[in-house]
């Protein structure tokens, strides 16, 4: 059997008949058409646009836009300056419970960030969670090394 246009049609019970609003009770949506009495939403041409909050200042211009939004899972860290391993001896091991010892660091509960502030004149072997770039210039120029450790 070929398929032609005229003898297509919609599945038996998959097309229901239009409503045919406000023509009488007996048509089941007469009068007020299932929109109920007065008010915004009965009107004609009534869907209000998304967002509107009924004259009330809406969300989307209530929430604060774009700076100062914090973090959510932010990492912390115990942040030292490059410039404050110059006292510790050339060729030692700086890592946190290095620097807890020397007394740089008073309470180390968070892993060690190295900083770029000020300038190295040691070398030294660095090991820290995380390194920012200029601090990882600094201890390689002063021919140090940098290790990273997870935290």
């Amino acid at each position: 059997m070929t398929v032609r246009l005229h003898s297509l049609s919609p599945q038996a019970g998959s097309r229901r008949r239009k409503l045919r609003k406000g023509r009488g009770i007996a048509a089941g949506q007469g009068a007020s058409c299932g929109f109920g009495m007065r008010g915004q939403k009965s009107r004609s041409g009534r869907p209000t646009r998304p967002g509107f909050e009924g004259g009330q200042m809406p969300l989307y211009r209530r929430v604060p836009k774009l700076k100062h939004f914090p973090l959510v899972n932010r990492r912390r860290f115990t942040v030292v300056n490059v410039s404050d391993l110059n006292d510790l001896p050339a060729g030692s091991t700086v890592n946190l419970a290095a620097l807890e010892s020397s007394g740089i660091v008073n309470q180390p509960k968070l892993p060690l960030k190295l900083l770029g502030g000020g300038e190295l004149s040691t070398k030294l072997t660095v090991q820290a969670a995380a390194f920012s770039a200029s601090a990882r210039t600094k201890i390689e120029a002063a021919g140090g090394s940098c290790e990273v450790v997870s935290d």
